[in-house]
């Protein structure tokens, strides 16, 4: 399965999206994600924490954010993040694909930037599948592929349709 990146690298990565998170703001993403006050969010490869406080503001104290990453520095990150802020509705995943959810019990499934670098791309499709609820949706944003190989990707196997494209994420319903 897949390894987790070098901490060096992770830190960098983290360092840059610091840039990008102040010029674009994590939120103007989300709202594209069609997320709503209860809802339960899964953030598949939450990397360094970029879209937590943002999506803890958007689900609200009824809702849940499940922050997923493979590397522990990024769930180190995330739980130092929600102490800060004292995001109570966010709890911390360190898997390389199992969620360990419960079958439909989330609402919205954010996987940003993280489906390029996956070595069994499938395996991680079966799993948002099955925690997603029967009309969730999953979230999809990643500027390393073109829009061709991202439909493909998501949709060959048939458990997912594209239900719509915006400026920056794709967003797929759940098929079955």
């Amino acid at each position: 399965m897949d390894k987790p990146m070098s901490d060096s690298h992770f830190k960098l990565m983290s360092f840059g999206y610091k840039f990008r998170d102040f010029f674009l703001p994590r939120m103007n993403v989300l709202k594209e994600a069609g997320i709503k006050p209860g809802f339960h969010v899964l953030d598949y490869g939450c990397g360094p924490g970029g879209y937590i406080i943002a999506a803890a503001e958007l689900v609200g104290k009824s809702g849940k954010i499940y922050a997923l990453d493979i590397h522990p520095l990024a769930i180190q990150r995330v739980q130092s993040i929600t102490s800060k802020k004292q995001l109570t509705n966010v709890e911390t995943i360190c898997s390389d694909c199992k969620t360990g959810l419960p079958d439909k019990s989330i609402d919205v499934a954010l996987l940003f930037d993280t489906l390029h670098g996956l070595s069994e791309p499938n395996e991680v499709l079966a799993e948002l599948h099955r925690v997603l609820k029967p009309n969730g949706i999953l979230s999809l944003s990643d500027h390393h592929l073109k829009e061709d190989e991202i439909r493909t990707k998501i949709t060959d196997k048939g458990l997912f349709r594209l239900l719509r494209k915006g400026e920056r994420v794709y967003n797929f319903s759940k098929v079955g």
